[in-house]
């Protein structure tokens, strides 16, 4: 399933720059281990989530990266949140609250 993260961001065809949005922490979340040369955003996102498309929720989880998966260290620990409709019910949320705040 593609979901498009712009779509909230979009004003008559130009895309608005994205805001910092957070996604709280649920005791469902996992945790992996982050290996460089071999786990890559979109590998996770199949595992964890059945399709390529969602490695950006994995690295809004883990703002201490700076949104850039180049960023991210060997032997990091990343969390993930879990499971997929409740991770994306998350980011949506934050969504609604940032453009209730900020339009």
């Amino acid at each position: 399933m593609y979901f498009d993260r712009y779509e909230k961001f979009k004003i008559n065809g130009t895309t608005k720059p994205m805001p910092w949005l957070k996604i709280p922490y649920r005791n469902t979340d996992k945790t992996v281990v982050f290996k460089l040369g071999q786990t890559r955003l979109d590998k996770l996102s199949q595992k964890y989530y059945n399709n390529p498309y969602h490695g950006f929720l994995i690295m809004i989880a883990n703002p201490q990266f700076g949104g850039l998966e180049f960023n991210i260290k060997n032997n990091s620990v990343l969390r993930i949140p879990f499971p997929f409709e409740s991770a994306l019910e998350r980011y949506l949320e934050s969504v609604r609250k940032y453009k209730k705040l900020y339009g």
